[in-house]
């Protein structure tokens, strides 16, 4: 008989109670149960036996199971070491995954991509993130290492959306810039949040990124650049140009400074900032970042 998958509700199930567990609210844990959902991801990043893979957040190992099938090798982050015995158990025999005991955010990626894939010729994220921290993982793992070419994250619908949005729109915002600047972003697959134990109050979706082999727009100052970026978001009611002086001061050196800038890329200041393009933002940076007027920012 064939073992089923354990992202089938009678095996995970089976697991949940054979090792008395419950989801965790703190850690944002939700046990996925469809496995066609899991398959969608796999092929969404395009895993095959040439790619290796990190996981964030392995669970019981629903997903971490069709990820040690199909992958070369697999190194999974997991923090709650309830879970520890669970995967050594019932994923101990593929020799090709490799489970750290250990929070994501406090990782040093890059050495572990060093350590355990040494000579990867292709390296994935496929994981499904927690609600909770997603964006924090995200952007530990961008800023981390440019190894990593695609990322396929299940994530709260509303933030994949957020992450995909255009100029203009409400869903936009310095974050959606941030993707932008790194990769290309779409949304591979959508997930109702029926095939979640327990079930979560919103629906899901597989972001998939491929990373660009260099960030999307040129600056001079890319600190700068992400400093001016928050910055004219900190405020989404105001215009760029209030949310631009709360960032860099209103002295009048500073005003004649940001006046200056803005007029050099033609961009009214009585704009606001979810209607500026990604372009549009690194020409401002580029202006700010050449007068010695505008304090850079050192960390």
């Amino acid at each position: 008989m064939t073992k089923k998958w354990i992202a089938t509700p009678s095996r995970t199930n089976a697991i949940l109670k054979r090792y008395n567990l419950d989801a965790k609210k703190s850690l944002g844990q939700n046990f996925l149960m469809e496995p066609q959902v899991l398959m969608d991801m796999v092929n969404a990043a395009s895993i095959d036996e040439t790619t290796d893979v990190i996981e964030i957040g392995p669970g019981i190992g629903a997903l971490t199971e069709f990820l040690a099938t199909h992958a070369q090798r697999v190194l999974a982050y997991e923090l709650d070491d309830r879970l520890l015995p669970v995967l050594a158990d019932e994923l101990g025999d593929f020799a090709n995954l490799t489970v750290k005991h250990q929070d994501i955010l406090k990782a040093d990626i890059t050495a572990d991509i060093q350590e355990q894939f040494p000579s990867s010729e292709r390296l994935a994220v496929v994981a499904n993130l927690p609600y909770y921290i997603t964006t924090p993982i995200l952007f530990h793992l961008l800023e981390a290492s440019d190894q990593i070419k695609t990322y396929a994250l299940m994530m709260q619908l509303e933030v994949a959306e957020r992450l995909i949005a255009k100029p203009g729109t409400k869903a936009y915002g310095a974050v959606t810039v941030a993707i932008q600047y790194y990769c290309d972003a779409t949304i591979a697959t959508h997930v109702p949040r029926t095939v979640f134990k327990p079930r979560p109050n919103v629906d899901s979706a597989v972001l998939l990124l491929e990373r660009l082999a260099k960030p999307r727009v040129e600056v001079a100052d890319e600190r700068l650049f992400f400093t001016v970026v928050r910055g004219s978001f900190q405020h989404r009611r105001k215009t760029l140009w209030n949310n631009l002086r709360g960032l860099f001061g209103k002295d009048p050196d500073i005003t004649e400074a940001l006046e200056t800038a803005l007029a050099a890329v033609n961009i009214d200041p009585k704009r606001r900032a979810e209607t500026l393009t990604i372009e549009e933002f690194a020409a401002l940076v580029n202006q700010l970042s050449a007068d010695a007027r505008i304090v850079k920012p050192t960390a």
